[in-house]
């Protein structure tokens, strides 16, 4: 066997099994229901073929689900029903209960932002400007609740340690630096569910730490996509894990990462190892030698 990868997880403690207290829930919510709820949820083109389908979760308040799988598993896709950027064809998606398309788009963006892989590189806005965009859907019209909208903006702007970039043009920013600068926004939009596809492609491994501290100390109920298995098993609560736009496997981390399940979906050998003198597991993926020549 030959190998191909071995991913070491971020340092720091793992998440403790279970969900938190969240931010805020819609109003006549009740705590015994999921905060996010996908019964039967699908999507595919008219004329072709779905590209995900029958996926079904209850996640409660302050939980933090990972989602993984391969290339074209269907993860952004499933991101995008949850973030109402796609109307399911198939099942529905509830927020506390209440069917995410019965809302306005207004409404879900005071409860629902997304930080996406795609990140615009022309935007004239300064880093503030941009920041400042996640606390359009509190504002009624064109009134601003001045003080309050710069404090939130402010408080995001440190956060994300974006202060000496405050009034750099958004366009000049390298790919990290954007990166944390639409975390930011997202933050200021003070969210209950954030919605996170990808967030430490770009970012240094610095800034990939701070990011996941962050995300592991933000009293929010979060859905992210993680390429990196070993982070996901340190940073979630709960796991969902797609092939074929299908859910393969989904529960509690632990079991949901179980290698018997992760080799067949991924092509490779998997193997739980132990890091030394730390203790702590994580994943090693391999391919046989014929394997990586083909």
């Amino acid at each position: 066997m030959r190998d191909l990868q071995s991913i070491t997880p971020v340092p720091g403690h793992s998440r403790p099994d279970g969900a938190r207290d969240g931010s805020r829930g819609i109003a006549g919510s009740d705590a015994a229901t999921p905060h996010l709820e996908l019964r039967a949820a699908g999507w595919g083109p008219r004329l072709g073929p779905p590209v995900l389908r029958d996926v079904s979760l209850a996640l409660p308040r302050g939980a933090v689900l990972g989602v993984v799988g391969p290339n074209g598993a269907g993860k952004s896709t499933l991101l995008r029903l949850i973030y109402r950027y796609l109307r399911p064809r198939w099942g529905s998606v509830h927020l506390d209960g209440r069917d995410l398309w019965a809302m306005d788009g207004r409404e879900a963006a005071r409860h629902i932002a997304a930080v996406l892989q795609e990140q615009p590189t022309d935007f004239a806005l300064t880093v503030r400007e941009i920041v400042d965009l996640g606390r359009a859907p509190h504002r009624r019209s064109l009134s601003r609740d001045g003080a309050r909208d710069a404090r939130v903006v402010e408080q995001a702007i440190e956060r994300l340690s974006l202060g000496a970039l405050a009034d750099r043009p958004f366009g000049t920013l390298s790919g990290g630096e954007r990166q944390r600068a639409m975390v930011a926004r997202a933050l200021a939009q003070e969210p209950a569910l954030l919605v996170l596809d990808e967030p430490t492609n770009h970012l240094d491994i610095r800034h990939q730490l701070e990011l996941l501290a962050l995300i592991r100390d933000l009293r929010l109920t979060i859905v992210i996509s993680l390429h990196d298995l070993n982070l996901a098993a340190q940073l979630c609560d709960r796991i969902l894990l797609l092939q074929d736009g299908a859910v393969r496997a989904q529960g509690a981390t632990a079991l949901a990462l179980d290698p018997a399940t992760l080799g067949p979906v991924f092509g490779v050998t998997v193997r739980a190892e132990t890091l030394a003198p730390s203790g702590r597991g994580h994943l090693t993926f391999h391919l046989t030698a014929t394997e990586h020549l083909s």
